[in-house]
Order: C-alpha cells, then sequence, then structure tokens
C-alpha cells in the first residue's frame, strides 16, 4: 500500500510549480541533476510514493536498473524541531559501520533551492515490511516468534552501539524524560485543534512522577513493527529498520516501552483503525512479557516496571496524532488516513489516561 498522491505533488519544473497554490513536494528536474552530480544512476527518473508513512515523505526514484529512495519533509508550516531530515541522514551515516541494522546513505541535499525542502538519498532495501499481515514464508508460529526475536535483538544492537565514538554531540546524555515531557507538552500546544482534558492530565501525571534514567544509549524513537524490513523468505531475517526521524541520545527504556505499547496480546481489547500492531495476535508471536525478557537477555539491561514508559509513548502519540490531524483539516496534506487522527486522539487519551492512573 502507498500513500495517496495529488497533482501538485510531483511537478517537472520550479516554473510549474509557481503555478501552484501549494509548494511541491518534489521538483523532478532539479532532482535529476542532483543524481547526476552526485552519479546516482542515468536516464529519465520514475517517482513514486513508498511505504505507509504519515510523516517525513518517502519516494521510490527509479533510474535505469537503479532504484533509489528520497526522504524529505512534509509541506510546512512544520512543528518546531520536527522533521529534521538532515540529522536523521547524520545518524544513520554515522551507524552504518555498526551492529544498527541500517539503510546507506548515498547523498545529502541542504539546499532547499533544489526541491524546496532539505532531503537525502538513500539506497532501497529490498524485502517486506509486516504491517497488517505476515509475508506467507513468515507465517507460522515458528517463524512469527522468530520475527520477534529479531525485532528485540535488533533493538538490543542498536542500544549497544558506542555513540559516544561516532555520535558525539548529537544529543544530550542526561535530562532525555524530562526533555521529552517538555517538548511534547510544547507541541500539544502548537498543533492541538481543541481542547483534550485527558492529554493535560496524562501530561502532568508523566512529569510528576518521571523515573531516573540509566546509562544513556542512541533512542530511536518510533521503533514498532512496521518500521523495519524482514529479508523475503525464510527464516525471519531483520535488515533495516526506518524512520530514524526522531532518534537522539536518551534513555533506552523508551524505545522498549513503545515497542510494547504498539505490541498487540492476544487477549488484549481491540483498537480498531488506531491499532498500530493487530498482526502479533497471531499464534506464535510472543506475549510483550515475552519481548520483554528477551530484551532484557539480550541487552543484559533489567527493565522493570514499564508502565511511565509505555504511557509516555501513548501520550507522545496523541501529540503526532493531533499535529497530523491538524495538518489535514488545514488542507497541507492529501493523506486520508490523517483526518481519521481526530477521533484517534480521543482514543488514544483515553487508553493513556487508564494505563497512567492504573485503570488499565
Amino acid at each position: 500500500m502507498t500513500v495517496a498522491t495529488a497533482p501538485d505533488d510531483i511537478v517537472s519544473t520550479h516554473a510549474e510549480a509557481a503555478a501552484n497554490e501549494r509548494p511541491p513536494l518534489l521538483v523532478v528536474e532539479p532532482l535529476r541533476s542532483f543524481l547526476d552530480a552526485h552519479g546516482l544512476g542515468t536516464g529519465d527518473l520514475g517517482v513514486e510514493p513508498l511505504g505507509e508513512g504519515h510523516s517525513n515523505v518517502t519516494y521510490l526514484v527509479r533510474r535505469g536498473d537503479r532504484d533509489l529512495v528520497v526522504r524529505r519533509p512534509p509541506r510546512p508550516p512544520l512543528p518546531p524541531s520536527a522533521h529534521d531530515v538532515l540529522r536523521e541522514a547524520r545518524l544513520l551515516r554515522a551507524i552504518r559501520d555498526t551492529a544498527a541494522r541500517v539503510p546507506e546513505v548515498l547523498a545529502v541535499c541542504d539546499d532547499e533551492a533544489v526541491i524546496g525542502a532539505p532531503f537525502y538519498v538513500m539506497e532501497r532495501v529490498g524485502g517486506d515490511v509486516i504491517t497488517s499481515a505476515v509475508p506467507a514464508p513468515l507465517d507460522t508460529p515458528a517463524e512469527r516468534r522468530r520475527v520477534a526475536e529479531e525485532l528485540v535483538d535488533a533493538l538490543a544492537e542498536i542500544h549497544a552501539v558506542d555513540w559516544q565514538s561516532c555520535l558525539e554531540g548529537f544529543g544530550k546524555p542526561t535530562g532525555y524524560l524530562e526533555r521529552q515531557v517538555r517538548r511534547f507538552r510544547g507541541l500539544w500546544e502548537h498543533s492541538r485543534t481543541r481542547e483534550v482534558e485527558a492529554v493535560e492530565r496524562v501530561g502532568a501525571w508523566l512529569e510528576e512522577h518521571r523515573p531516573e534514567s540509566g546509562p544513556a544509549t542512541i533512542v530511536h524513537g518510533d521503533y514498532r513493527l512496521g518500521n523495519t524490513m524482514f529479508a523475503t523468505g525464510a527464516p525471519a531475517r531483520l535488515v533495516a529498520v526506518f524512520d530514524w526521524e526522531m532518534a537522539t541520545i536518551g534513555d533506552p527504556l523508551a524505545d522498549l516501552g513503545y515497542l510494547c505499547t504498539t505490541w498487540s496480546d492476544r487477549d488484549d481489547p481491540p483498537l480498531g483503525r488506531f491499532e498500530l500492531g493487530s498482526v502479533t495476535r497471531a499464534e506464535g508471536f510472543p506475549s510483550r512479557a515475552e519481548l520483554v525478557a528477551r530484551y532484557e537477555e539480550r541487552s543484559g539491561r533489567a527493565v522493570g516496571d514499564l508502565r511511565w514508559y509505555q504511557t509516555l509513548a501513548l501520550w507522545k502519540s496523541i501529540v503526532f496524532m493531533e499535529g497530523n490531524y491538524r495538518r489535514a483539516v488545514e488542507g497541507r496534506t492529501d493523506d486520508p488516513y490523517l483526518k481519521s487522527f481526530g477521533e484517534g486522539v480521543l482514543v488514544l487519551a483515553e487508553r493513556a489516561e487508564a494505563l497512567a492512573f492504573g485503570e488499565g
């Protein structure tokens, strides 16, 4: 499945873009010149949206027998410090030679004049992204369990990277949780379209009950099954982790809490279309408790109670949903899925409040 496109998303030239009311997402001719200058393929460009992402914009670019991926921010205006693709590219390049399973960045452009925004080009990784269904070769109880084990093992590998040797200055190793709560309270004020008291109450609870963090690691910030790719065929093998736009240095349990929040156990009450991990209800997928046990084994890190981290994950998701919903109602995106986020904010806010105050 790919996201919807509008006629003004992709244009050939800046002159064509000037005739439209909205800025384009991709301008083909200057992009081709940029790719030529970096020796990335030859000939005409075939462009199509890639993946199901609803935040940064990702395009598949075909040039002859070469497939490339271009990643850029969504249309402006954007929340402060959000959608920083240049920072994302820096991290991917820094950890490319570590155990972290990441795609290769091939070129970076910080000149907004080229396509209207900064962007980077990365290799296209072959394989399957598991969202609503498991690929047939992996759709057995044994392979489903292996999918989960690979997912946890890849997270432990990310958290084991010696970030001080390759990412000095990328993020502050202390105060991560405090900054997260403060930043997302600010983002909520920037993005909200209405009053939602549950969001305010959960934010206050997070601030009052913030735990002490252990040693800092790289934090992906959006680590879930749908942001990874598995090699085609069995046995299950995770080959790449995507969507690093929120990565920083901080508390690794934030990633684990988010993973558990997006992971559905078989006996969980359904959340309908706002459930990111319904596929994991199938036989063979381990429970959240088993994921945590696997992470403790692979990372050597004691986890303890994840309730605060899971609540933080839900609350952050709510803030992002409200921001995307605002983009949709203001006409800055044509993604129809985002228009449903108005209801999703209310559903998840109720769930977050129940989790924070011990009712769920």
